[in-house]
């Protein structure tokens, strides 16, 4: 069984099927914010996300990371760092992407086990 969680029009946040909870593309609220708040938030979102789905970051499986300024890499380590089980850590990509807004310092996604 699929299972959506905030779906809209266009896309559902998260989509739980076969044993793993697919976290779409989260970006920051405050898109004036810099990169570590912008940080913040997108983990605090997806955090959210995988507690709805009940399940939780210590299950990640795979993490990817789009920034617009590649700069941004340590600044943004810092944040992801200190927020991932250091016991669990999951596989990572991250990667220069333009972004759909120019306000945004980054985007991830995110599949977990749930």
């Amino acid at each position: 069984m699929i299972k959506y969680y905030q779906s809209g029009p266009r896309m559902s946040q998260a989509v739980a099927y076969g044993g793993l909870v697919h976290i779409a593309g989260q970006v920051a609220n405050d898109r004036k914010a810099g990169i570590e708040a912008q940080t913040r938030d997108v983990l605090a979102k997806i955090e959210a996300l995988l507690a709805e789905a009940g399940t939780s970051k210590s299950k990640l499986v795979a993490v990817n990371v789009f920034l617009p300024q590649i700069g941004d890499f340590e600044a943004m380590n810092r944040v992801y760092d200190a927020w991932v089980d250091p016991e669990r850590v999951p596989a990572r990509a991250c990667v220069e992407a333009r972004l759909a807004d120019p306000d945004l310092r980054i985007e991830i996604t995110a599949v977990a086990a749930v």
